[in-house]
This record gives structure tokens, sequence and C-alpha cells, in this order.
């Protein structure tokens, strides 16, 4: 990555840390696009040239997230399937606590989670930049129907089961309980996947 590449991600980085932490101070609806750029002393224009909309300003940091299934099932090892590089992936994520499992229960990512899924604006655009993750991972399967309903029945899959993680650390249950019950969930869905998506579950 070249020095233009990496100041233009801390922008990026940056501006989304100040615009978190004043929609959890404030809440969303009560902070403006306009006191996000002075805050991060840009203006308004520049700050739209990095962000497209005020919910991007949130959501930014599941970007990197919206090929990663995609990326797993291409960069899978011979002879492994589609469905159990994802199992893995997914376990694997739990085990180091990825936000995005739903398994951490660190303050600040619990508040980001109240932020996001109690905001609907942001639950909706959430929903689009799982629909890009379900098509990246539909072109990785093949590109046809049956592998954009693969893709949509594992993107739904990782979802729901990271909601019910969230869900579960919220209410401050034990965060190792939950971890380990995240684990037998994940199993479990993810078996019901391959007896169901069999072209995707063997090589």
């Amino acid at each position: 990555m070249g020095l233009r590449e990496r100041k233009k991600l801390r922008m990026y980085q940056e501006v989304s840390d100040i615009a978190i932490a004043l929609f959890l101070e404030k809440g969303f609806e009560r902070v403006s696009v306009a006191e996000v750029a002075a805050a991060a002393e840009i203006s308004k224009p520049t700050l739209f040239r990095y962000f497209s909309s005020k919910e991007d300003l949130v959501l930014h940091r599941f970007a990197d997230h919206q090929a990663e299934a995609a990326r797993v099932v291409g960069d899978r090892a011979p002879g492994q399937s589609p469905i159990d590089a994802l199992r893995l992936h997914f376990l694997a994520g739990i085990e180091r606590s990825d936000p995005v499992t739903g398994v951490n229960d660190h303050p600040q990512v619990l508040a980001f989670h109240r932020l996001l899924y109690g905001t609907p604006s942001l639950v909706a655009r959430l929903y689009e930049y799982l629909e890009r993750s379900e098509a990246a991972l539909a072109a990785a399967l093949g590109g046809t129907l049956e592998a954009r309903l693969a893709a949509g029945q594992v993107v739904a899959v990782q979802r729901i089961l990271a909601m019910d993680n969230w869900r579960r650390m919220a209410r401050g249950e034990d965060a190792e309980r939950v971890r380990r019950d995240a684990v037998t969930a994940a199993e479990a869905a993810f078996a019901r996947l391959g007896a169901g998506l069999r072209a995707y579950a063997t090589e």
C-alpha cells in the first residue's frame, strides 16, 4: 500500500471514529454531518468525498467484510469445500472475539452494536452491505442461481448466529459460556448448511 492509500485509509478511520464517538454520546439522529465534519476539522464536501452517506460513517467498519466470505472461498485449501472453509473461518472469528461474530463483550463493542441495531436507518444500510457480501460470495461460488441461493443461506446463517451472540452479550451473560455455546451453534448451523448444500460441502 502506497503513502496516498495509507493516508486515505487513516482519514477514513479517524473521521469514522470521531463520528461514532459523537453518535454514541448524543444519538445518531441528533448529530449532523456538519457537526461531524467540524469535529474532524474538515469541510462537509471533503467528508462526503470519503463517505457517501451519514450511515456509512458508522458502517465503514463493515466495508472490509463485504468480500470476506468470497475471499475465504477463493483462498481455501486444496480439497477443502466452500462450506468447510466458511465454517472454520467463522469459528476462528469466535475464537479471536471478532466483533462481527457477536462474541465480544468489550464495552465499546457493545455500545457500537447498540447504536447500530437500535437505529433503523443504520440497520437498513447494513442490509445493503450484506447484499453486497452475498453477491460477492455468489460470484465466488460460480455465479449461478444455485450459487446465489447458497450464498443467501450462508450470509443469513452468519447474520443470525452473530445477532444471537450479541444479544446474549448485551444481556450480560458470561462471555466464556456465550463463546462455548456460539461454537456449538455454529457447528450445528454449518452442518445443516452442508446437508442442504451438498454441492458446496464436498470437493
